[in-house]
């Protein structure tokens, strides 16, 4: 018997959660992310509880017992009840009855069994009593425990229920894969077969879900296989991944975290990119980055615009474009520029320059004062 021992599964508030539940009769298993990431000692974050009470019983039940009870997503049979500040996403047992390929139409169910099987992979399908108990309805501990992201039945199957599960197994495959295991081969073979389905997909999901894979530690290996099995020209055309290998090499040499646009940026014109719906910032980031890494300015210069955290995604993008190696060099530039403060303020230009001359000649002497190394005292900048 496998028990899961952490501190967000025994804590009081959760516990009440599960109690109200079960007091009724009904059964309350913690579902998918707790228990995998818990099992495999990754960082929990979201706690899910499946239950065989229908949603309008989740609503009484955690009434009854003093909690806040939101349907966030009722008609799925979902109830998000917040206990001690901490919300627990409780959903009815299901089964799929109709899917289309981008949505599923779903019944409630009585049967744990039932709502294993509508699920996407087996180490997603694994659940714990509210002692910790571990149950695994469909056999997927011996994956988790290989880290073998496989399809629950028949990969084809799935993958046309919801065709966004193509790349949610690239995405969970970099996330929780066994880099040194290679991919599934039913897998892979289905995906490729099915990729006419990926042009039924929302360019936000797919944006979204991309957004996703590129946070994991290391995207490079899944991507390349995106590439090969052609998932990724068809949901990002243009796409050329080649420099997001060495992108996160140069993270790693210089202890950058993980940025996704900064990793889309590697792979994506901004034209490409902006069809997958981001954000306004998002896409501004990413335009900055790419016009950036590939200008002329200088890294010093980069620091002096953006900051040290700022500077350094152009710093790395242009690198990995470039082919070059990181080093503390670079760093040293970018703080200074980062550090460096213009001398000459607008008023002591004033009154023999006014608006748009005014700018005119801030600019002038800011792009000299930037091409000394900063060195210009505000005495020799105003000599000239």
């Amino acid at each position: 018997m496998m028990l899961i021992d952490e501190a967000w599964i025994s804590e009081p508030a959760t516990q009440k959660v599960c109690s109200a539940l079960t007091s009724s009769g009904a059964q309350a298993l913690f579902v998918g992310g707790c228990v995998r990431n818990a099992l495999l000692g990754a960082p929990v974050s979201d706690i899910d509880i499946a239950t065989d009470a229908k949603p309008g019983q989740i609503v009484e039940l955690a009434q009854a017992a003093g909690l806040r009870a939101i349907p966030t997503g009722i008609e799925h049979g979902t109830i998000t009840v917040v206990s001690a500040g901490i919300p627990h996403e409780v959903t009815t047992f299901r089964r799929d009855v109709e899917t289309d390929g981008r949505r599923a139409v779903v019944a409630f169910s009585d049967h744990v069994e039932e709502d294993a099987a509508r699920r996407d992979f087996t180490m997603n399908a694994l659940y714990a009593q509210p002692d910790g108990t571990v149950l695994d309805p469909l056999g997927g501990l011996p994956d988790l425990e290989a880290r073998l992201v496989r399809f629950i039945g028949t990969a084809e199957n799935r993958i046309r229920e919801d065709y966004l599960r193509s790349l949610r197994y690239f995405r969970f495959h970099a996330w929780y894969g066994d880099p040194d295991g290679g991919f599934d081969p039913d897998a892979l073979a289905a995906i490729g077969a099915n990729l006419d389905g990926l042009e039924s997909l929302s360019r936000e999901r797919i944006g979204a879900e991309l957004l996703k894979l590129l946070a994991s530690p290391d995207p490079a290996t899944a991507v390349a296989t995106m590439r090969s099995t052609g998932v990724l020209a068809r949901v990002l055309p243009g796409a050329d991944d080649r420099s997001l290998a060495p992108l996160i090499a140069l993270e790693q040499a210089a202890g950058a975290d993980p940025d996704p646009v900064r990793r889309l940026a590697a792979i994506a014109s901004p034209d490409d990119a902006a069809t997958l719906r981001l954000s306004r910032s998002q896409l501004q980031r990413l335009i900055r980055m790419r016009e950036e890494a590939q200008s002329t300015t200088s890294i010093a210069e980069l620091g002096y615009r953006y900051g040290d955290e700022g500077g350094l995604h152009e710093t790395l993008l242009r690198c990995a474009f470039l082919e070059q190696p990181w080093s503390e060099d670079l760093r040293r530039d970018l703080h200074a520029g980062a550090a460096a403060r213009f001398p000459v303020q607008a008023r002591d230009l004033i009154p023999n320059f006014t608006g748009p001359a005014l700018g005119k000649k801030l600019a002038e002497l800011e792009k000299r004062w930037i091409a000394s190394g900063f060195a210009l005292s505000r005495e020799e900048l105003l000599a000239h």
